[in-house]
Order: structure tokens, then sequence, then C-alpha cells
């Protein structure tokens, strides 16, 4: 059977490189003073969305994202590994959101789209760590969950999912439509593939492409699958009171910047029997060894 799939995706400040000026000082992220990445995770999901394309012919995936519209380069990254399209959801109004209002942005986003059979997701995003918002898209849309995949199957119109318990992996199922989060540990995405990146290097959405040459808009113009989806919180209908700072309970009340010092390094040059004794209790009582 084919599948109506989605991807959620975010493009997140890459972490390994987080620096004095990362925070601003009402609590929110400087997006602008981090190199921007496609989350871990979502590759991981983006992987098993093109394994059920795959499986299942004529399926289609459909990447979305919520963010600046610089996001869209999430949309061609999905492209040059086997996607087939995108949609940015991108408004000013939009900002701040936490994951309660991100969650109802995204939902509604979906609903916009119309039948959707399966969404997939990574766990959780590298910048917030809250693994909150594809459970509550499930919760919006009223759609079964299941969370922690290993892998995604879907055989006689159940999705069967190999799942990662505490203590090793579970096998279950679930009806379609159904909302799933994948893990780290799932099979990585694959590398771009050569051909497809060419095919897509010029796809873009509607403000990027009034920035491109004329001969380049004239391209994307005559060639559907360049044109890429950009919709903003009117264009879904979404609920004003819903979105952004306004629809987000969670509130940044301080931030504080906290500077770690190493102690004083003990010394053992000479050291006799007793202050090696002293050492040891000392370590024992710090839990550092035990």
């Amino acid at each position: 059977m084919s599948l109506n799939i989605v991807v959620l995706a975010k493009q997140v400040p890459d972490t390994r490189n987080v620096g004095k000026d990362a925070m601003k000082a009402d609590g929110t992220i400087n997006r602008a003073a981090l190199p921007a990445i496609f989350n871990p995770e979502d590759l991981n999901a983006l992987e098993q969305a093109l394994q059920l394309k795959e499986q299942n012919p004529g399926s289609k995936i459909t990447l979305l994202t919520m963010g600046l519209p610089r996001a869209a380069e999430m949309i061609r990254e999905s492209l040059y590994r086997g996607g087939d399209t995108g949609i940015v959801l991108t408004d000013r109004a939009l900002a701040g959101a936490d994951t309660l209002a991100t969650s109802y942005a995204l939902a509604t986003a979906i609903r916009h789209i119309g039948k959707v059979d399966i969404i997939l997701g990574g766990r959780q995003a590298i910048d917030g760590d809250t693994a909150q918002v594809g459970p509550q898209v499930a919760e919006k849309l009223g759609m079964p969950q299941v969370t922690y995949a290993e892998s995604v199957k879907v055989e006689g119109g159940k999705a069967v999912i190999k799942r990662r318990i505490e203590r090793g992996f579970e096998t279950v199922e679930a009806p379609l439509p159904l909302v799933v989060t994948v893990n780290g540990t799932a099979d990585a995405c694959r590398p771009r593939n050569a051909r497809l990146v060419q095919k897509f290097k010029y796809a873009a959405t509607p403000s990027e492409k009034a920035k491109l040459d004329e001969k380049v808009q004239q391209l994307v113009d005559s060639r559907s699958y360049l044109q890429l989806g950009e919709w903003s919180a009117a264009d879904i209908k979404a609920d004003p009171e819903q979105i952004g700072l306004k629809g987000s309970p969670t509130k940044v009340k301080t931030v504080v910047n906290v500077v770690f010092q190493a102690k004083e390094a003990k010394r053992l040059d000479g050291a006799d029997e007793a202050q090696l004794e002293g050492l040891v209790k000392e370590l024992i009582a710090d839990h550092i060894i035990g």
C-alpha cells in the first residue's frame, strides 16, 4: 500500500559549538551565534520514512519544519536523500514557542496537509531535550503514538514497530494513522544521492525564489518539484492565542552563567601512607571511587 508520510524535523543550533554568546539575556537561544544543523534524531526518523517508501511503492514523504525561512535547507537535505517535498512553517507570530505552542502549530499544519498515514519524528531535539513535541502532536491529532522506535514497518495496514525499553526491546503493532518518535540508535540516515542533489539543488520556497537570479526563478516556476511550501500562521488558520509566546505557558524567569572551576590539585610527591589513606577516604566520601 502507498503511504502519505510526514517527517517532523527541526533545524537546531550545533550544541558542540556553544560559546558565551549562545544565549540572549531573555533566556532564549541566540541562533545567529551558532551554526544550524539538521537535528540528529530527526535524521534517524527520515531514514525510517525512506525505508517505508522503499517497502511501499507509490508512497510520498513530506518534510515539515517550523522555524526561520532558512530552515528550507532541511527540506533540500531530505530531497537529496529521497524525500519528495516539504513545507516550512515560518512566521514571526510563531517565535518563542514552547513545546505546547510548537506542537499545536505542527498539528494544525498537518491537518492542513490533509490525509496522513504516518508521522515520524526524532525522539527529541538537542536544543531542548524535552521529547515532548512528538507525543503532544499525537494527542492534538487524536492519533495513537509509539515512542523510542528502532525500526518501523507497515504490514497489512498496521505499523509493526521495534522499540527500545529499559532492559531490551519489544515489538508492538499499532493502527494507522500513527505518530512515531525514533531513537538516535535507529538506522543512521543514508548520505546524499549525487543525482538527487543535481535535480533538487535549485528547490526553493517563495521567499528564497525572490532572491534568485531571474533565469533560476524561471526554472523553479517551470518545474513543480522545485517549488517548496512556505506557510504562515494565517495559512494554516492557527489560533493566535495558541502560538508563539502567547500560547506558551513555559516562561524563563532568570538566566545565570555558571562557571566551573577545578579544585586545587592534590600533590602526591613523597606522600606517606597516612596522606594516601586520607586522599582515598576523601575520594570515597565524594563518590568519585567506591
